[in-house]
């Protein structure tokens, strides 16, 4: 994923930028990157996050880092925020979505003989960098970015740093989050919301699909207005989101408590207690206790100060090394026990596969999982949320390749709740896994739990459809 921070401000930025863009730390932990607007230019600084944290990289940078206005980054695809100068005047810029149609964007260009690209280390091109490209292409920012909305198949919301101030912009279908917070001298956009309380801004306004703001440290003003169309992700209820974030006006721990208790009242069972896989997994498992009446109990807890979240690194090996590493289980609370566990979500199933192994080692006598969204069935082609996995190694692919010559091989066959394909597959997740007994969210009880309109969710990697 990724996410960004910025803030215009009458005096320094750089305490807010720099506190602001680490609340962002959980959305990446591969690249991290600042840019401040001082009295002599530009200055940028970017470092590999992956072995560290955020905070510990940058601070022997904060020295020279001043100014009144700057953008930060965390971002797990390419090194930002790029520096440009062009025709438009000096700028960073910062982006957070998926170009999928990047190569063809790139060879218009070349056949236009336009401009170069760069290539990154793993020889694609830089995304951002065509992003760039299509601004530079207008006669103003505003028409810059509003052509790269129009333009990019995915999506990308992005900043753009200037000597004058910071331009904001959601991306086309808003398919992620652009919120604006205001303080005294100071005004401030995020992606999540919850770095404003604790810098004591105050969000006043979410950016609409497409949306283009201009901020400067008195105020903002919007230069295009939002369009009609919103294809928000759900996923950013489910897992992406922090819990203290709220996007459309919706809380994220809130949604995750609803998600829960739907959970409970259409998958009952008779357990002991219920637990939350940590992180996201809590609070969906703190909404099944309640609405069924349960305890709640941790019989595994997250070694946080060294363990990062495990579906960041791009190592599958690391990813399961992190997995195993970070929750550590409580066998007083396992051993003879029946225990039900809400997860935010299955992926592959190797590193949930791995952690029921432990808990049946550990002396579990049941263990049932309540995942709170649908099976994923397809890669997201928007946001880059698995975009290095490939599609067959998704759990629901692997049943459906057993399944295939009775149930056929179309997602879209496995895709509705309560039919005999989707049956056969949740059944044969949880045979693979080991579960007693595993049932996955209806689509319909997660978007009642997250309380949008159907049509206004993203909801591609459920059921094909955005």
């Amino acid at each position: 994923m990724g996410g960004f921070f910025g803030v215009a401000a009458r005096g320094d930025c750089l305490a807010d930028l720099f506190y602001g863009t680490d609340y962002h730390s959980h959305l990446g932990t591969r690249r991290g990157g600042l840019a401040v607007a001082g009295d002599s230019g530009f200055v940028r600084v970017i470092h590999n996050i992956e072995n560290a944290q955020f905070r510990s990289k940058f601070d022997p940078d904060l020295g020279r880092l001043g100014g009144r206005s700057g953008i930060g980054v965390i971002s797990d695809t390419d090194d930002q925020p790029l520096l440009i100068r062009s025709h438009l005047g000096d700028y960073a810029l910062v982006t957070v979505g998926v170009v999928a149609n990047a190569p063809e964007l790139a060879a218009s260009a070349f056949r236009q003989r336009r401009l170069h690209l760069s290539e990154m280390g793993s020889g694609d091109i830089n995304p951002t960098e065509v992003v760039a490209s299509l601004i530079d292409q207008e006669d103003s920012f505003t028409a810059g970015i509003a052509r790269a909305q129009e333009e990019i198949r995915g999506s990308c919301s992005l900043l753009v740093l200037t000597r004058e101030g910071i331009y904001a912009a959601r991306d086309r279908l808003g398919r992620t989050p652009v919120v604006i917070g205001r303080k005294p001298g100071a005004t401030a956009v995020a992606f999540e919301s919850c770095a404003f309380p604790n810098l004591e801004y105050k969000a006043e306004k979410e950016l609409g699909p497409g949306e283009i703001a201009f901020l400067a440290a008195d105020g903002w003003e919007t230069r295009r207005a939002a369009g009609e169309r919103l294809r928000i992700c759900g996923f950013l209820w489910v897992y992406y989101g922090y819990p203290a974030s709220t996007y459309e006006s919706i809380n994220v721990e809130e949604a995750r408590y609803r998600c829960g208790g739907a959970l409970a009242r259409r998958f009952p069972a008779a357990v002991d207690y219920v637990a939350g896989i940590p992180d996201s997994g809590i609070g969906h498992g703190l909404g099944y206790a309640h609405e069924a009446g349960l305890p709640f109990k941790r019989p595994f807890v997250k070694y946080s100060p060294t363990w990062a979240r495990s579906f960041m690194p791009q190592n599958q090996e690391m990813r399961d090394l992190v997995a195993r590493m970070k929750l550590i289980p409580i066998h007083e609370l396992i051993a003879g026990k029946r225990l039900l566990f809400c997860e935010d979500s299955i992926v592959r199933g190797t590193q949930l596969r791995d952690t029921i192994k432990r808990l049946y080692g550990a002396g579990a006598a049941e263990i049932h999982m309540r995942p709170a969204c649908p099976p994923l069935l397809y890669s997201c082609p928007f946001l880059n949320f698995s975009r290095s996995r490939s599609e067959m190694d998704l759990a629901t692919r692997k049943a459906m390749r057993e399944l295939a010559g009775t149930h056929g091989g179309e997602p879209a066959a496995y895709a509705r709740a309560g039919t005999p394909a989707y049956e056969a597959m949740e059944a044969w997740i949880g045979r693979h896994l080991g579960l007693t007994t595993l049932r996955y969210q209806t689509l319909d009880d997660l978007v009642t739990a997250i309380g949008l309109p159907r049509e206004k969710l993203c909801t591609y990697c459920w059921n094909g459809q955005e």
